[in-house]
């Protein structure tokens, strides 16, 4: 693409943005040779590539690239053999610790099932290099220091180093304190020539014997090496040389382990300067609230709501730019500082950042087309070296495009013709435009000469645009207005300002009756245009409105659906838990009752066995209706009075309420008990009149009606028979009988044995003896209760 439009559309101030968010060296290399491509499949494939890193910032902040230095020239001095001295290994070691770093954070990714497009195949490509990454880590420091890790040797001599020093410190201190102040400049021990000295006073030189190894620029100190601790001070000196002996062995043999990996290093270098570049673009977008473009093989251009990227989103006006489809060609006409130019720059700039695989500032679903060139022939490049006018510079960038363009280009004109003759302009210009149409290139021209306006009507493949004007305001709305040509506003203008009328008037006359009725045309279009617009927004507004209440009512129904079914499977969870716990706890009433029953030395309380009872029946999970009106209003109707009858739900028995003990207590007859029960566990029974029969019947009891005053076993097997035995004498307590008849035949004696023995357990029975004569003598046993 060439490199005149670039600066004309000033392409590099989106490179030097795009370089203030890149952080290695090799991510801002390849910022620097960024360039518009002309190749529809690399394109697609780096537009993907900001969206994988678009994804990642806004999922985990990008990828982690640390500030890398570039180790090209490092490499290649280790492919001829040469040392590295600590630092340049300490880069080559963090450009392999961010190798690592990045390989663990993709595979974290991919863990979590992050989808991206290319960026998990360009991360495969990383070597990390596991055992030489290890060695230069432990080995060195980021500043490039050697660490004690490094060697067991280097340990020892720097432990030496620090024993040494100390005991110099040592001496010398002891030397600065006491008499011996007096003949000191100070107390300080500092170092001269890499050896220890004290500052003593010039007339005390001699005072400690020693070697002088420098002088104040006063001349009244000297900086002196004391005797006592010149052999301290070789000793400190060799064991220094020794140690930096050992460092230059350890970063020999530290350069021989990585220079077999050269050729991986450089790769692994370029690779994590591919992800710093594309973090960058991510960065950008995010900052210039960009977004994907889709790409057009017909360059089919369909920019929605666009912006020029140097200017600030909240304060730029958007629009719409449309080219390709239903036209090649746009001619945009209307005021000067009406924002022609900048639509022009705004289309050719973002068509070269969608080409160079960047985020354009667009709304989504924006489409761009694939040039191989872009053509500009933008402001005064009038040459005074070149004794060239504005026409004629103007026209020399023109002849040249001419000779260059295609179907495969896009040329922006402004101002095309402008700066001779109007009329011989107008003229040109529409010849030019027929050359460009005739190439099949595409082309965005602005203008001021009506007669272009004749001709976006005329020619196919072209459209008459203009940029709208507030005459109310006397401003620009820098508005783009596509199938609407700009109008003269002259004279509305100069009347507005005060221009006096008959000078407008006359002024009006003056100008043809067509170039009249062409202003009127469009100023029509122009109120038309702005009423459909007007409707649109409406209809729009009610549009969103709708589409909202639609999603809401899905998303509330989406809602309703799975915490209908939670609940449900909740229910069903709480329900099985409630059966499972009832059944245990039936088994242990169960088992209880067994055990008092096989006791025969324990005498089973009446009370005892209606507590079992209430028990069992409380298992039967009652359904919570407290708060169903109804049943409220009903039992309100409901209200407890002494001798009603009553079912205590508790204990599943029928009673008479006797009185009242409480707030909510009543005292009930249970049989032969008396129980103070809770008005909650109390249900009122509409018990029918009883009816009286004839003479010499036999008034019955409701309530004990449900339960036979003899209990006949006669054919049962000994275990059934005792079974029903127990459960009888229950019922008949409860039912509040005060005797009971047992038949249980002669047979062998066994059951009659068997109720006689659990008759005397049993404490609620007062007494039994066997029937009369006449009513089966010894096979059946009146039992009479207390």
């Amino acid at each position: 693409m060439n490199r005149k439009s670039l600066a004309i559309l000033e392409y590099d101030k989106i490179k030097h943005k795009l370089f203030q968010h890149a952080t290695t060296e090799m991510g801002k290399r390849q910022v620097k040779r960024l360039s518009p491509s002309t190749d529809l499949d690399e394109i697609q494939v780096k537009l993907l590539q900001t969206k994988d890193g678009a994804d990642i910032l806004r999922l985990k902040g990008g990828v982690p690239i640390p500030q890398l230095t570039l180790i090209t020239d490092h490499l290649k001095r280790l492919e001829i053999g040469a040392t590295l001295n600590g630092k340049e290994l300490a880069e080559i070691s963090q450009v392999l610790r961010s190798a690592n770093e990045v390989h663990r954070f993709f595979t974290a990714l991919a863990d979590e099932k992050v989808e991206l497009n290319y960026l998990y195949e360009l991360e495969e490509q990383l070597e990390t290099l596991p055992q030489l990454a290890k060695r230069l880590q432990v080995s060195l420091e980021a500043d490039g220091y050697v660490t004690d890790d490094a060697s067991s040797l280097l340990r020892s001599l720097r432990r030496q180093i620090s024993t040494t020093e100390a005991t110099i410190r040592n001496r010398l201190v002891a030397l600065t304190r006491g008499n011996n102040a007096k003949y000191l400049s100070g107390a300080n021990v500092t170092i001269r020539n890499d050896r220890y000295v004290i500052p003593v006073r010039a007339e005390h030189k001699g005072k400690f014997g020693g070697i002088v190894h420098d002088q104040s620029s006063s001349g009244q100190t000297y900086f002196i090496e004391p005797r006592e601790i010149v052999e301290l001070n070789n000793r400190l000196k060799q064991e220094q040389v020794a140690e930096k002996e050992e460092i230059l062995r350890i970063l020999r043999e530290l350069s021989e382990e990585t220079m077999p990996y050269t050729a991986e290093l450089a790769h692994d270098a370029k690779i994590l300067g591919e992800f710093d570049f594309i973090n960058a673009k991510a960065k950008y977008a995010k900052e210039l609230k960009a977004t994907q473009p889709l790409l057009s093989e017909q360059k089919d251009i369909y920019l929605r709501q666009v912006w020029h990227p140097l200017l600030e989103m909240d304060k730029a006006v958007k629009n719409d730019i449309i080219l390709g489809k239903d036209y090649q060609a746009m001619v945009i006409t209307g005021p000067n500082t009406g924002g022609k130019t900048i639509t022009l720059k705004t289309l050719g700039l973002v068509q070269m950042m969608g080409q160079s695989g960047l985020f354009i500032p667009a709304f989504e679903n924006s489409r761009i087309g694939v040039f191989k060139d872009i053509f500009a022939d933008i402001g005064d490049e009038q040459s005074i070296e070149q004794s060239l006018s504005t026409f004629s510079s103007h026209m020399t960038n023109i002849v040249n495009i001419l000779e260059r363009v295609d179907q495969d280009s896009l040329v922006l004109f402004d101002e095309l013709g402008a700066g001779t003759d109007p009329q011989e302009g107008a003229a040109l210009a529409i010849a030019i435009l027929d050359a460009i149409g005739a190439s099949g290139a595409y082309v965005l021209a602005t203008t001021h000469y009506p007669e272009l306006k004749t001709y976006g009507f005329e020619r196919t493949q072209t459209i008459n645009a203009s940029m709208e004007f507030n005459e109310e305001t006397l401003r620009p709305t820098y508005r783009l207005l596509i199938g609407i040509p700009g109008q003269s506003n002259a004279f509305n203008i100069s009347e507005r300002l005060g221009l006096s009328q008959t000078i407008v008037t006359a002024a009006r006359n003056l100008v043809a009756k067509d170039s009249q009725d062409l202003n009127n045309m469009i100023a029509d279009l122009v109120a038309k245009r702005r009423q459909a617009e007007e409707e649109a927004i409406s209809l729009q507004a009610n549009l969103d409105e709708a589409q909202k209440l639609h999603h809401d009512l899905a998303t509330a129904y989406e809602r309703f659906v799975n915490e209908r079914e939670q609940m449900q499977d909740q229910a069903k969870q709480k329900a099985n838990e409630i059966v499972e716990q009832a059944k245990r706890k039936a088994d242990e009433i169960i088992s209880e009752l067994r055990a008092l029953k096989q006791n025969a030395a324990t005498q089973i309380k009446e009370n005892e066995l209606i507590d079992a009872k209430a028990n069992l029946n409380a298992l039967e999970q009652k359904r919570a209706l407290k708060k169903n009106k109804v049943l409220k209003r009903a039992k309100r109707k409901q209200a407890f009075k002494p001798n009603d009858d009553v079912m205590v739900t508790s204990y599943g028995q029928r009673g008479v309420l006797v009185q009242k003990v409480g707030e909510h207590v009543w005292e009930v007859q249970l049989g032969i008990l008396k129980m103070k029960i809770d008005e909650a566990d109390l249900e009122k029974i509409n018990v029918e009149p009883k009816k009286v029969k004839r003479a010499g019947t036999v008034l019955r009891s409701a309530k004990t009606s449900h339960v036979s005053p003899q209990l006949d076993l006669r054919g049962k097997r000994y275990e059934e028979a005792m079974t029903e035995v127990d459960r009888y004498i229950d019922a008949a307590i409860l039912a509040g009988y005060p005797s009971v008849t047992i038949v249980h035949g002669k047979g062998t004696g066994a059951l009659r044995q068997g109720i006689t023995q659990y008759l005397q357990s049993n404490r609620a029975v007062k007494s039994f003896n066997f029937a009369a004569p006449n009513n089966g003598g010894n096979g059946a046993t009146v039992v009479y209760f207390r």
